[in-house]
């Protein structure tokens, strides 16, 4: 397919970046994805009006699995340098300050990614996951002190930011302002968190990644003068061949983890919730022997939920890819969501199976330089908080429909009321 000089929208006049598309039932969705999948080509829409930008070029919805993972592994054309977050071209400052390395390409990324990995080591790895076990019996032990309640607020939301402020020394006085910035940041148009005047939120959003960038350059600060066991002292002391983060980029990555590593697996634990009361067959299944299927289960979650729903990404050059050629500077967006229900990959993809194998979903984004940094303790939180809930809460369950998150780009739940019995 060569692309149109004049492109024209699908026969579909949804427009996938727009949070009223996520509004439908979950069946409308399912349907207008496998419309678009049976398409020859990837479909077509303008661009969603927008503040920042007068531009009407448009982007190209990658909707099947093939796609999704073509582009991943193509770096190189498939750029992040503009953007990986929004389908407009927003000021370079805007994109460095809130999505760090996920905004960036080689050797930029490459050299980010190193030193922020280096940090890493096998001894605070494993105190990570030594935090995750203690932190979810204490969550489990005040849930069952409290009864039924709002999982997202007392259970979800809770562990992965205890988690993240824990890693980097954060202490506990900081953990409401942490939560409430990391919500307005990854509100999407939800007006629970954001105004509804564009001016207003884009202040909003700025002032939350203003206070989040101040507390840990002033903890950083610290603790160059007093190293601790944490993760800010270890980033601020990381040194790759005489290379250290800068202290814009430490605040741009704490930023991004703080964001990306708090409502991922806010959103996969809450819908865990959910499937499971959703589907009893599965939840016994798990219990009957959890330890052998536990690791399944977190895969088909984070596939069936797709936490992050789509990223861009933009054509460095002339190409064709999978059969179709696009130009340079075109958009893509990767709709994971749509990937992961690709029907030319996954058997009965609508169907919630913990038994599911093969499973390569792209819930963590596809193979390549951009595949989720945090994957590995993802999957440890959603596993270690499972575990313990099911052991010593084997009855909780929904109890009543989530209140979606208003979102094209986050498959976020914000209320879920649960019971215990």
């Amino acid at each position: 397919m060569t692309t149109p000089a004049s492109p024209t929208p699908t026969a579909s006049n949804i427009d996938l970046s727009q949070n009223e598309f996520w509004t439908l039932s979950l069946a409308d969705r399912h349907t207008a994805f496998a419309e678009l999948r049976r398409l020859d080509a990837p479909p077509f829409f303008a661009d969603p009006e927008t503040p920042f930008t007068t531009e009407n070029q448009g982007y190209y919805a990658f909707v099947k699995h093939a796609d999704v993972l073509e582009a991943s592994r193509h770096a190189d054309v498939f750029s992040s340098a503009r953007g990986a977050t929004s389908l407009v071209d927003l000021p370079p400052e805007f994109n460095e300050y809130f999505g760090s390395m996920i905004n960036m390409d080689d050797p930029r990324h490459a050299r980010l990614r190193r030193i922020v990995s280096r940090a890493f080591t096998p001894k605070m790895i494993k105190k990570f996951e030594d935090d995750v076990q203690r932190a979810a019996a204490i969550i489990v032990d005040d849930l069952l002190a409290t009864g039924p309640c709002d999982f997202v607020s007392r259970v979800s939301a809770r562990l992965p930011l205890k988690i993240i402020c824990d890693m980097m020394g954060i202490g506990d006085e900081h953990f409401d302002m942490v939560l409430r910035n990391t919500s307005v940041i990854l509100a999407g148009g939800d007006p629970e968190f954001l105004s509804e005047d564009m001016d207003t939120a884009i202040a909003q959003i700025l002032t939350a990644g203003g206070d989040l960038a101040s507390l840990v350059t002033n903890l950083a600060a610290e603790r160059e003068g007093s190293p601790g066991n944490d993760l800010i002292s270890a980033l601020v002391s990381a040194n790759v061949d005489g290379e250290q983060l800068t202290p814009a980029e430490l605040a741009s990555f704490f930023i991004l983890l703080v964001v990306a590593g708090n409502e991922t697996t806010r959103t996969a634990l809450s819908h865990a919730l959910v499937l499971l009361t959703d589907h009893r067959d599965q939840r016994d299944l798990l219990l009957a022997d959890f330890d052998s299927r536990i690791a399944g289960a977190v895969e088909e979650i984070v596939r069936y939920v797709s936490p992050v729903i789509w990223m861009r990404r933009s054509v460095t050059r002339d190409a064709v890819v999978n059969g179709h050629q696009f130009r340079e500077g075109d958009k893509c967006a990767l709709i994971y969501w749509s990937a992961n229900r690709d029907e030319s990959v996954f058997d009965d993809p609508l169907r919630f199976d913990i038994t599911r194998a093969p499973n390569p979903h792209v819930g963590f984004g596809g193979a390549g330089p951009h595949f989720c940094l945090g994957a590995h303790l993802a999957r440890r939180e959603i596993t270690v908080m499972l575990r313990e809930l099911l052991h010593r809460v084997p009855e909780i369950r929904a109890a009543g429909e989530p209140d979606r998150l208003l979102s094209s780009f986050i498959n976020g739940i914000k209320h879920l009321p649960c019971d215990l019995s």
